[in-house]
């Protein structure tokens, strides 16, 4: 008795592999036949290591080949598995929101609110439409930032849904766990109710158009980080620190989370917040009182864009307790320095853009002195 290949692969075109559609053969699982007199040996590759998938391959390989074969033809099967390369969605994207991007500090007290906010009302005065996410579940500044404590989100009807509106101030859209919270309540939460509160501020939310989202991340890498980058497809993240050595070696950590290979977050640039002191009696001296250009240096030898600097002013502060940023005071010094970081930013954005897949494309133009988006 000799086999025939052709014969063989015929009767293997009856059969397929349990959950597909195709036969083994047009699918691809067989890979090669080979005959010697009566024997036959049969190399399959399937997808899935599970191994029911593979004994009924086998068996319905020996089945096919003894009906419509030889019945008596002695089968081997060699089976082997290659489970197809799984890509990893981060997150689901949000209709009408065109770049998101979270700002983070490796530790506390490096003024990354500030910094947000303030990036935030200068991307505003810019002409682009923002939203601002306090995603500092258990520090929430930003309704202070924005003079808009005492707010309360409504719910609006969006397509047949019920959706968060969020406040808006200085023209940024704005919401935070403290609209939610009294003044002197501490949020005692876990990391799942913590994450499902940032859901649906995130997804049950009337963002609309915006051409950036900005997320304000608590400091450190932790449980809300994870859960942000997992919710939402993040354009890029930007890291600030301060000029000392303490602070830097938690914004190199803060950097290395984001280029994790399972992360995989592009850092758009890292901001040296608190840079020099300059008194406002001595408006052209600079004092490095926490080191001096210690960010900058980070960011080379790191190879991430520098952003820039901010310096340790009395008005920032002053700014941004009674909910009005710094960045809106026109023509002074630090509107101009907030305003140098922010175009650093959508340039870096722009960038990042070109060379990777973004949320989605976008064009930056500038056209007398006001960046403008267009899809």
């Amino acid at each position: 008795m000799k086999l025939n290949r052709k014969d063989i692969m015929n009767a293997l075109e009856t059969i397929s592999v349990s959950g597909e559609g195709k036969n083994m053969v047009e699918s691809g699982a067989v890979q090669n036949i080979m005959t010697f007199g009566d024997e036959v040996v049969v190399d399959l590759l399937l997808t899935t290591p599970a191994l029911h998938i593979k004994k009924r391959a086998e068996v319905d390989v020996m089945k096919a080949i003894h009906e419509h074969v030889h019945q008596k033809a002695k089968v081997k099967v060699n089976i082997k598995v290659q489970a197809p390369e799984k890509t990893e969605i981060k997150g689901k994207s949000i209709p009408g929101i065109r770049n998101i991007v979270a700002v983070a500090s490796g530790k506390g007290g490096v003024g990354k609110s500030t910094v947000t906010a303030n990036l935030a009302v200068s991307l505003a005065k810019m002409g682009f439409k923002v939203g601002l996410l306090d995603a500092d579940i258990y520090g929430p500044s930003m309704p202070m930032m924005f003079d808009v404590q005492t707010e309360k989100p409504l719910s609006v009807n969006i397509d047949g849904k019920s959706k968060m509106k969020p406040i808006e101030n200085h023209g940024v859209k704005l919401l935070s766990i403290g609209f939610f919270t009294q003044p002197n309540q501490a949020v005692i939460w876990r990391g799942p109710m913590a994450a499902k509160a940032l859901n649906q501020m995130i997804f049950d939310a009337a963002w609309g158009e915006l051409d950036f989202l900005l997320v304000d991340l608590p400091p450190g890498t932790g449980d809300i980080h994870l859960s942000i980058m997992q919710s939402l497809p993040l354009t890029g993240a930007v890291v600030v620190s301060t000029p000392q050595n303490v602070a830097l070696a938690d914004a190199r950590k803060g950097v290395a989370m984001f280029q994790q290979e399972t992360i995989n977050v592009p850092v758009l640039g890292i901001i040296e917040n608190m840079a020099y002191f300059t008194p406002e009696e001595l408006p052209d001296n600079k004092y490095y009182i926490f080191g001096r250009e210690g960010a900058k240096m980070l960011a080379e030898d790191l190879n991430v864009p520098f952003l820039g600097q901010i310096p340790l002013v009395q008005s920032i502060r002053e700014a941004g307790d009674i909910g009005h940023p710094a960045a809106l005071q026109e023509g002074t010094p630090l509107s101009k320095a907030f305003e140098v970081l922010t175009q650093n930013v959508v340039q870096e954005t722009v960038n990042r853009n070109k060379s990777l897949p973004p949320t989605e494309a976008i064009k930056i133009t500038t056209m007398a002195g006001c960046s403008a988006v267009n899809k």
